[in-house]
């Protein structure tokens, strides 16, 4: 019978904890394991090398759709590409690993082997037990081994010593360490060794039940990724120590089903620290501990980017302003701002929004290299900004090669370069001229916004209805967010994506309002900032007037009936289950400049007859 490749001895040698590059194995049987719903599934494996069957191998999760697709059938051929193991028991008879399944390659799928290949025998629970008993009852009934979560399993409390509960324990990095992607809710003793990816800034929260403070860090090991968050005590004792791209060794902390929402981590779970949680920096960092990974754009591109979209990039500080402190309308708070220019060498600028401490403590008197992880794209009057969020990072002058490629272009001619900003508005009136002028029956005819990227254009248009009574609505009181709120109905307003409760809120625009030129009308959306303009009032003034003084709020809308202004609209379209709808929103609208628009409509009709031309 042929072997087809398998890496006999493969499993004996890695369970005794030596490694072999891309062994092959044989998949003789799977199981789903499930805790609390579907965020917690894993999949454990009953796999062979030709020689011994091994029941306590899992796939990582990033793994579980090729299982979920029935990709990994009965006898179905394998290469591992990535591996990594994991001690969870120790005793005076050996001791017993986890294999964790990273990458793979599908070699020869179940259905064209059809059969088990050679005669594998079960090994034992520990290496050097040599029972042929309970191994050849393994072999006859191969997924009585993959038994039950509490059956002492990698799933199960793993049964070794555990690191010392107290902060001044001598160190955890003694203990044996886990992979991430192995950690689940049935485990209570272990210790990840991983490296920091990104750190939030503290926030705080006032509700009934008193105020706090939180902050988040991204880890990462070989094996996966997960978000953990420090509450209270555990902020106030962590949040210094902790320093982005530095690894350490974590261990006790509360593992619960990751929101989604408001991660795009690849784990299923996310960590919370305790009173017992220990982290200690890790200062001897071998080679088996992956670098943070970067993607970086030019500046340039950022201007065909997508609201909210996430950036890396590496940008010379050519300008800083000063720090502008003021109180926020709506909360009260006192909020500091810094605004400062990037360049790089693809002949573009873009201006970056600092905010807190990370707007104080920016320095002025020198011109940094600044890279940045994760910024979000923003935009406002058709040009683009970048911002950070909470999983962001900003670091000055890195030791990386691109940040000396960027400094070196700066300082040999790059200082004094022409550049384009692609945070630049262009609004209506006389600076928007640059963009297309298009009717609302030539935009539809050129079916404008259906392809991947939203399109602009402008058109004189005259307000025929707007929609007042759902103008407004009541959004998370901090700065840095515009979430809706929910109503409690007892004083509070809950932020699900601040995930806090807040005694006030403010109000935010949104007005829908129906535009229409000499061909035909369009609906349009024109938000906050964009809505005071155009009312002449703040969005507190409107949503109070709007909730308390109805009458006083329907004569302000119709203040702005039946005026003619020069729009500049985004179009694209989206899709609302299989059906296509034209999203448009106004990014500005500025009085009519009659002088230019009769200039510009002359030759419009120059160019239709030929009249005037040369």
């Amino acid at each position: 019978m042929s072997s087809h490749g398998l890496t006999v001895g493969f499993l004996a040698e890695v369970m005794q904890g030596n490694e072999l590059p891309n062994p092959v194995v044989q998949i003789l049987g799977s199981k789903r394991i499930a805790g609390s719903g579907e965020q917690s599934e894993r999949f454990r494996l009953l796999i062979s090398d030709g020689n011994s069957l091994y029941s306590f191998a899992m796939l990582a999760t990033q793994l579980n759709d090729l299982q979920k697709q029935d990709k990994l059938p009965q006898y179905t051929i394998i290469r591992i590409d990535r591996y990594t193991t994991s001690v969870v028991n120790r005793n005076e008879k050996g001791e017993k690993r986890v294999l964790i399944i990273v990458e793979l390659t599908i070699l020869k799928e179940g259905s064209l082997v059809g059969e088990k290949i050679g005669d594998p025998q079960q090994m034992p629970d520990n290496p050097t037990q040599t029972s042929t008993s309970g191994s050849s009852m393994a072999v006859s009934r191969p997924m009585d081994a993959m038994g039950s979560v509490s059956n002492g399993s990698a799933y199960g409390n793993a049964n070794r010593t555990a690191p010392s509960s107290s902060p001044s324990a001598a160190s955890i990095g003694d203990s044996l360490t886990h992979p991430i992607s192995s950690l689940s809710p049935y485990q209570n003793k272990w210790v990840i060794k991983a490296r920091v990816m990104s750190k939030s800034g503290i926030r705080t929260w006032s509700n009934a039940k008193g105020e706090g403070k939180l902050f988040s860090m991204d880890v990462m090991d070989e094996s996966g990724e997960i978000r953990i968050t420090a509450f209270k005590e555990q902020c106030d004792r962590y949040f210094d120590m902790i320093e982005v791209d530095k690894v350490y060794f974590i261990s006790k902390c509360q593992l619960k089903p990751a929101n989604k929402q408001y991660s795009s981590l690849k784990n299923d779970y996310e960590m919370t620290m305790t009173n017992d949680t220990i982290v200690q920096e890790c200062k001897d960092v071998d080679g088996s501990m992956p670098e943070i990974q970067y993607n970086f754009v030019p500046i340039s591109q950022i201007a065909n980017m997508e609201p909210n979209a996430m950036v890396d990039v590496v940008g010379m500080c050519k300008e800083a302003s000063d720090v502008v402190q003021f109180t926020a309308k709506t909360s009260g708070r006192e909020l500091r701002k810094r605004e400062i220019t990037l360049v790089d060498s693809s002949s573009a600028s873009v201006q970056l929004t600092l905010w807190g401490d990370d707007a104080q403590n920016f320095p002025t008197t020198t011109n940094p290299v600044v890279m940045l992880k994760g910024a979000r794209v923003s935009e406002f009057g058709g040009g683009k900004s970048l911002g950070l969020i909470g999983g962001s990072v900003m670091k000055l002058n890195p030791d990386i090669e691109m940040a000396h490629k960027v400094r070196g272009w700066y300082e040999n001619g790059g200082r004094d370069a022409s550049v384009s900003s692609v945070s630049a508005r262009t609004g209506g009136g006389a600076a928007g001229l640059t963009t297309e002028w298009l009717s609302f029956q030539e935009a539809k005819d050129r079916s404008l916004g259906a392809g991947d990227k939203p399109d602009y254009f402008q058109v004189k248009a005259m307000i025929h209805t707007i929609k007042s009574a759902n103008a407004v609505y009541k959004a998370c009181p901090q700065a840095d967010c515009n979430k809706k709120v929910i109503d409690q109905e007892n004083g509070q307003f809950r932020c699900e994506k601040c995930n806090a409760d807040f005694p006030n809120f403010k109000y935010r625009l949104l007005v829908n309002m129906l535009i229409g030129d000499w061909t035909s009308n369009r609906w349009v959306t024109v938000f906050t900032e964009l809505a005071e303009e155009m009312l002449g009032k703040s969005s507190q003034e409107i949503g109070s007037s709007l909730e308390y003084q109805k009458e006083e709020a329907e004569k302000l809308f119709s203040s702005i009936s039946f005026k003619s202004f020069v729009f500049k609209l985004r179009t694209k379209v989206e899709y609302f289950g299989e059906q296509p709808r034209n999203k448009t929103s106004a990014v500005s609208a500025a009085p009519v400049n009659h002088k230019e628009y009769n200039a510009l409509l002359i030759k419009s009709i120059q160019e239709l007859t030929g009249v005037g031309k040369n």
